[in-house]
């Protein structure tokens, strides 16, 4: 190769300016083949130089730079939603997914003594809703809950605004609402006919939203009271939360409703997923309980003080019907009363059991327990003398009778069948020495009998009554509580008074439950109720034959008792009322009470009335008749023959 170097290539500078063309001068090419003419002196066109672009390298990087870190973001989300938070997305998804009822277990049966079913449970559903199906994320609209009200107020029967309130709640996040409880299967399927047809316009018409989509219902039960109002005292209701209100369903709450169970299951826009699996814990359902009372006795009761009530215009009574010998109460009705199958009817003063609520002074039918204490303390016998005056002056009052009088010459017999005041004072006067010494023995006898003690039925409500101790008794009060008057009992009190005097002295606690039946239809009998001697089999008999001369002697108070064929010992009581609303004595509490058949008891009657304003007031004159009714067909029900024996017809005055 030449060592010679090229010659370097000479790049002309600018020339002198070219002069510019005359007009119309005609540039001359040069013929083909020729040479190309050099001009003398002249400069060389300018040559342009290429355009050169910036590198491309740093937006490239800066784009890659960006793009990693978004990727890298996502990365980083996706780690997290998938590793990290797995579980809690998961049980995020499942909580929406899932939804969980409850299943009610079914309510037991009450029924009577006999099996006659006097409050059961039929299907019902609550309806339900889920608030977070109704918002515009799910319903592409923002009047969900406006339309899906105006669609279940008619069926409901509900306040549309409420309905709206409860859809749309004040916290975002409540997934359950309860729209109605206690609906009929046929409110339900008129909801569910609705949705489905919704779905099925949906489906054709996309301006068409299913709004009642998340409206559900929770298999449910009624409580049914197939008698209306009878016994409704001794029942009670079952408020709105499926709790017992009042009575024996209050009592045995917690053996009648059982034990819910639940339901989960998988849903989508509303309907269940029948492929996703479901869970779910069976119900158990609550025993059945029987009762002692009989429904037709009861029935019979309920009937009588209801119209005596309304004949007398009274503001309330009080019917119980006991078997002597065990002490299971066979009715206990009150009046006015009141319908547990609708309770927006019902008087609060009358939703409730007045037979054992309701405290008040006896009057003369707690006499017996007098004559109880001074036969049993041998200080008389039924033919003992007794002379009444026609007042009595005892500490600082004047006592006399319901009648004015004069002097009385009477038994001890006939001061209990002419319920002599006076002639009550004086033989309780005999209990002892001096008259606080008497007091405390009477004060004990009442106490024997369960006067200031409750009954022992556990029943709501119920009140133990008064009686003060006797160091606490007035001047007053000495000479009043032995004949009913100064203390405080309740009707179921009073009635078994009587029926431990029929049943030879044992006070036998009464009761109202014979036992109950649980879900694998097994009896679990009630406990065996307690038995106490509260004075002897003669003291007793005695008593019995006294009550007799009550309504068989023709001067005795109880005369509209009788029944024929059979032998019945009763009691009057004409007692001063204290009006609750003033604490004033103000009208009168009648009764009566007493057992049949005398000589060989099984049932025991007591009623009382208060405050009748129309037509009598005293007990033999409107409390006998309905002790007559109700004791007859208790009697024919039983099917308790008479004895046949003759009655003592012990004398009720003497000739000094």
């Amino acid at each position: 190769m030449s060592d010679r170097q090229p010659p370097r290539r000479r790049v002309p500078g600018p020339g002198p300016a070219k002069p510019p063309r005359p007009r119309g001068a005609v540039r001359r090419q040069p013929a083909p083949g020729a040479r190309p003419v050099r001009r003398s002196g002249g400069a060389r066109p300018p040559v342009s130089r290429p355009l050169r672009l910036g590198s491309p390298r740093p937006r490239l990087r800066l784009v890659s730079l960006a793009l990693t870190l978004v990727l890298l973001a996502f990365v980083v989300r996706l780690l997290q939603v998938q590793a990290v938070d797995a579980s809690s997305y998961t049980a995020r998804a499942e909580q929406n997914r899932y939804v969980v009822h409850t299943l009610a277990a079914e309510r037991g049966e009450i029924t009577d003594r006999n099996g006659v079913a006097l409050a059961v449970s039929e299907d019902a559903y609550d309806i339900t809703a889920d608030p977070t199906m109704f918002g515009p994320a799910q319903l592409k609209i923002s009047d969900g809950p406006e339309k899906a009200a105006a669609l279940l107020a008619p069926i409901l029967g509900q306040d549309q605004a409420t309905l709206v309130k409860k859809l749309r709640p004040a916290n975002r996040n409540s997934r359950y609402t309860r729209l109605a409880t206690r609906q009929t299967p046929q409110v339900w399927q008129q909801i569910k006919d609705l949705k489905t047809a919704l779905t099925h316009k949906s489906e054709t018409d996309r301006t068409t939203v299913n709004v009642l989509a998340g409206v559900f219902a929770d298999p449910s039960s009624q409580r049914v009271y197939p008698n209306g109002d009878l016994a409704a005292g001794i029942l009670g209701w079952v408020n709105a939360d499926g709790q017992g209100g009042g009575g024996i369903e209050q009592e045995l709450d917690k053996r009648l409703s059982g034990k819910d169970g639940k339901v989960r299951y998988a849903q989508a826009g509303g309907r269940q997923v029948p492929t996703a699996g479901s869970t779910e814990t069976p119900a158990v359902p609550g025993s059945d309980v029987e009762l002692t009372i009989d429904r037709d006795i009861q029935w019979a009761a309920q009937n009588a003080i209801s119209e005596q009530v309304k004949k007398s215009r009274a503001d309330r009574g009080y019917v119980i019907v006991q078997d002597t010998r065990t002490g299971q109460i066979l009715a206990m009705a009150n009046s006015p009363g009141f319908d547990p199958n609708d309770l927006s009817k019902a008087d609060g003063d009358a939703m409730g059991n007045a037979a054992v609520q309701d405290a008040y002074e006896p009057g003369s039918t707690a006499k017996v327990m007098s004559m109880a204490a001074v036969l049993e303390r041998n200080v008389a016998t039924p033919l003992t003398h007794v002379v009444v005056p026609n007042r009595l002056h005892r500490g600082d009052r004047l006592f006399q009778d319901d009648v004015d009088h004069g002097t009385w010459n009477l038994t001890l017999n006939g001061v209990l069948a002419k319920s002599s005041n006076i002639g009550t004072i004086l033989a309780t006067g005999e209990l002892a020495r001096t008259q606080p010494e008497a007091n405390k023995v009477l004060y004990s006898y009442l106490r024997k009998f369960g006067i200031g003690s409750p009954t022992g039925l556990g029943f709501p409500g119920e009140t133990a009554g008064i009686l003060a101790p006797p160091q606490k008794w007035s001047t007053s009060q000495q000479y009043t509580i032995p004949f009913g008057q100064g203390f405080s009992i309740n009707a179921m009190q009073a009635a078994s008074v009587y029926s431990t005097i029929a049943n030879g002295g044992v006070r036998v606690q009464p009761t109202l439950v014979r036992g109950t039946k649980g879900a694998d239809g097994r009896f679990d009998p009630a406990p065996k109720p307690e038995r106490t001697r509260v004075v002897s089999e003669k003291t007793a008999k005695s008593l019995a034959q006294m009550l007799e001369s009550v309504v068989d002697d023709g001067q005795g108070t109880g005369i509209k008792a009788r029944i024929p064929g059979y032998r019945v010992a009763g009691k009057t009581g004409t007692a001063n009322r204290v009006d609750p609303l003033t604490g004033r004595y103000h009208g009168y509490t009648s009764s009566f009470a007493g057992f049949a058949p005398a000589d060989k008891p099984r049932i025991t009657v007591y009623c009382a009335i208060q405050n009748a304003t129309s037509g009598s007031y005293f007990g033999g004159q409107i409390c006998a008749p309905i002790y007559k009714q109700v004791m007859e067909f208790a009697l024919k029900t039983l099917q308790v023959p008479p004895t046949g024996a003759k009655a003592a017809s012990l004398p009720v005055d003497y000739k000094p």
